[in-house]
């Protein structure tokens, strides 16, 4: 047996280890406690520059709001849009007139690309002026737009410019906070913030185009106040990226409005940003998802994939032999159920690529290769 004496100093000597333990493990966990959570969200392709994801509540001052810091983080990189747009049918009749119109965008780049609406800088635009957060007003270019998208880029010749982190609407769910940041009602009331949440996703609304009656597939809807001017700012979620692109509201209703996902503009500024243009790859197809179909054919039916309405004839889908009628399931082994998906899909392609198209005819799956060409001048709203 021990002595007392040894017997006090094996217990002094556990009592002292188990103290020291303790400490140890309380200060490992206190400093993990300290440390903000590792970013999960997807990272954007960063060989152009486009500006990464950052962990915004790492940053948020005491008393902060979440809506308070993303508007600090983000508003030197809203800009005002003012355009002088011709109307009417052709300068040579005599029938045409100048109007300013007004409207948002986000600076997605620091070289000078800017993100806005179709219907805000594309069309007949004569000209267009972008006022910066700091008091600059720069001419602009509009070097690419879709009426059917609503989505325009605007160019301006100045660079090291603030921009908004591009983050990816794939991963935005119902009921999270949503921000929305523009100059509603004019310039006088630039980059008002307004807050709210993620209302509903993938919703399909009717628009009147240039180019005639379409769907607008796959928006994001909001509660965050859009008023006209607002159009074309970004909408952001809790970290401060710009998850969608604000296009129209509802004004038949209080706090209904859309927004773009940013996904499908993504590519097109990666590619602008390397080669200083944008060659889109066409396909020659048009084509609605299982929630727009019965609204075009109620004897049609699909569970999923997208429903061809309109070919190309001069098209590669139809040299491929991809007909009017036929259900597009796959490309290149990527479900799609949308027509923003294959749009996204085909603006990560060049001209000259081919992909494997597996598409569904009179019940019977298909799978051809199809030669990607550049988008002509051609009328239909084809991709």
């Amino acid at each position: 047996m021990l002595s007392n004496k040894n017997s006090k100093k094996t217990i002094l000597y556990i009592l002292i280890s188990t103290a020291v333990l303790s400490t140890l493990v309380i200060a490992l966990l206190a400093n993990l406690y300290r440390q903000p959570p590792k970013s999960t969200a997807p990272q954007i392709n960063n060989n152009s520059g486009i500006p990464q994801p950052q962990l915004l509540s790492a940053g948020i001052e005491s008393g902060m709001t979440i809506a308070e810091a993303v508007a600090k983080s983000s508003i030197p990189g809203v800009v005002g849009l003012s355009v002088l747009k011709l109307e009417g049918n052709s300068i040579f009749d005599g029938n045409t007139s100048e109007k300013w119109g007004v409207g948002s965008g986000v600076i997605a780049h620091p070289n000078g690309y800017i993100i806005t609406n179709n219907h805000v800088a594309g069309g007949k635009s004569k000209r267009i002026i972008v006022n910066l957060s700091d008091g600059r007003n720069v001419d602009g270019t509009t070097v690419w737009s879709d009426p059917v998208l609503d989505l325009a880029v605007v160019k301006i010749s100045l660079k090291g410019l603030p921009t908004i982190p591009l983050g990816d609407a794939n991963t935005v769910q119902i009921g999270q906070p949503a921000v929305a940041i523009g100059n509603p009602l004019g310039l006088q009331l630039q980059r008002t913030v307004t807050s709210g949440i993620i209302s509903a996703l993938n919703r399909t609304i009717k628009i009147e185009t240039e180019e005639g009656t379409n769907y607008m597939e796959d928006l994001i809807q909001t509660d965050a106040s859009i008023n006209p001017g607002n159009s074309g700012g970004p909408l952001l979620n809790s970290r401060g990226e710009v998850i969608g692109i604000n296009t129209i509201k509802v004004t038949s209703a209080e706090a209904i409005g859309f927004a773009v996902p940013i996904n499908v503009v993504i590519p097109i500024i990666d590619k602008l940003v390397k080669k200083g243009q944008f060659s889109e790859p066409y396909m020659g197809v048009f084509a609605y998802d299982k929630e727009v179909v019965p609204y075009i054919d109620k004897n049609v039916k699909i569970d999923s994939g997208i429903y061809i309405s309109t070919v190309d004839k001069k098209s590669p889908a139809f040299k491929s032999g991809i007909k009017e009628c036929c259900v597009i399931e796959e490309v290149d082994g990527h479900k799609i159920n949308t027509m923003l998906q294959l749009r996204t899909y085909l603006y990560s392609k060049e001209p000259g690529d081919v992909i494997n198209v597996t598409y569904c005819h009179e019940g019977k799956p298909v799978k051809v290769p199809v030669k990607l060409t550049v988008k002509g001048s051609s009328k239909l709203l084809t991709r």
